[in-house]
C-alpha cells in the first residue's frame, strides 16, 4: 500500500505513481479471507503456543487468514523490545532489575516508527494488522498508556482491543481521542464484579464515556455470562470495533468445542452477512487439539465457511 509519503518519494525518483503500485500489488498478494462480505481473521493469542511470532505469521498464511489482531507482546517481539526481566513472586534481583529498567527505557523511548517495520513484515506475507491487542490493569501508568497507543498507530491499526475495566474509560477516552484510535474493550464473564467488562451495563457505560471507546465483543465469554450476542448486535453493532469468536456454555461453564455449546455462532455470523456490516471476526482459538493448533484454527475456519454457506 502506497502513502502520500511514498508517492512524493518515487514522483522526485521519476518513476510513475501508477507503475509503482501496479508492481506493489503484484509483488504482494493480499489474502483474501472473507466470507459472504464477513472479514475473518484471527488474534494471535490463538498460537500461543508458538514463541516466535515470525511462525504465528506462518500459521496465518498456511490457514489462509489475512486479518490479524495483533497481541502486543507478539508486536514487541518483532519489533526488538528487550526482554523484561522479570522474576516469579517477591523481590527481583539486581539483574532482573536492570532487565527492566532497559525494557522500560526502551518503552518509552519508542515511536511510531519503532513500530512501522512491524507492519511492513507482516504485510509483506499478505496479512493486514486492523487491531492491537494491549491488555491494561487499572495500575498502568500514563506514559505507558500513550505507548500503546503509539504502538497502535506505528502498526498502521486504527483499533486498539483491551481486556481492561470500567473504571479505565475515562482515563483511555483522551488518549483514543487525542491519538484518533479506537479502543474496544473486551469483556468477560465476571458478573460478580461491576467494574469488569461482562454484562450490558459495563458496555453502556463505557459507551457513555467516549465516542471513541467501544466493544472488542466476545460473544463466547458474553454467552457463558448468560446474555445474548445476537441481540447485543442488533442494538450496539456501531459501537463494535471487532469481533472474538470461541464456543462457551452458559452459566460460567468453560471452552467446549465449536457447535456443542450454547453460542449461536451461526447465527450471528449470518447476522453480520446480512447486514454488511464491516468489523472483523476473529477466531480466538482456546482449545488443545490432538493434532495441533493450525489443523484446529483450520477446522474453526471451516466451521465459519459452512455456517456462511
Amino acid at each position: 500500500m502506497i502513502t502520500r509519503r511514498d508517492f512524493g518519494k518515487l514522483t522526485v525518483a521519476g518513476i510513475p505513481a501508477s507503475l509503482a503500485s501496479l508492481r506493489g500489488r503484484q509483488s504482494v498478494k493480499t489474502i483474501n479471507s472473507k466470507v459472504k462480505g464477513v472479514q475473518i481473521g484471527a488474534i494471535t493469542y490463538s498460537f500461543r503456543a508458538m514463541p516466535d511470532p515470525r511462525e504465528i505469521i506462518k500459521a496465518f498464511v498456511s490457514v489462509g487468514l489475512g486479518e490479524m489482531e495483533l497481541m502486543s507482546g507478539d508486536c514487541e517481539k518483532l519489533a526488538g523490545a528487550p526482554a523484561a526481566g522479570r522474576g516469579g513472586r517477591g523481590a527481583q534481583t539486581p539483574e532482573q532489575q536492570a532487565a527492566a529498567k532497559t525494557a522500560l527505557d526502551w518503552r518509552m523511548a519508542a515511536t511510531e516508527a519503532t513500530f512501522a517495520p512491524v507492519r511492513k513484515e507482516i504485510e509483506a506475507s499478505g496479512i493486514h494488522v486492523g487491531t492491537l491487542c494491549y491488555n491494561m490493569s487499572s495500575s498502568i501508568t500514563d506514559g505507558m498508556i500513550d505507548y500503546a497507543f503509539r504502538m497502535t498507530k506505528g502498526l498502521g491499526a486504527t483499533v486498539m482491543s483491551s481486556s481492561t475495566t470500567v473504571d479505565m474509560a475515562k482515563r483511555l477516552a483522551p488518549f483514543a481521542e487525542k491519538h484518533k484510535v479506537t479502543v474496544g474493550f473486551h469483556n468477560h464473564d465476571n458478573t460478580d464484579d461491576p467494574n469488569q467488562m461482562a454484562t450490558e451495563e459495563s458496555f453502556k457505560a463505557v459507551f457513555a464515556t467516549s465516542k471513541s471507546l467501544g466493544a472488542n465483543f466476545d460473544i463466547g465469554h458474553y454467552v457463558s455470562a448468560n446474555g445474548d450476542p445476537v441481540d447485543f448486535l442488533k442494538k450496539y453493532h456501531d459501537r463494535v470495533t471487532n469481533i472474538h469468536i470461541k464456543d462457551r456454555r452458559r452459566n460460567h461453564a468453560g471452552p467446549i468445542a465449536w457447535g456443542q455449546g450454547d453460542v449461536p455462532i451461526k447465527d450471528v455470523l449470518q447476522l453480520i452477512s446480512r447486514e454488511k456490516w464491516t468489523f472483523p471476526v476473529n477466531i480466538e482459538y482456546v482449545y488443545d487439539d490432538p493434532d495441533g493448533v493450525i489443523p484446529g484454527v483450520k477446522k474453526c475456519y471451516q466451521y465459519i465457511k459452512d455456517a456462511l454457506a
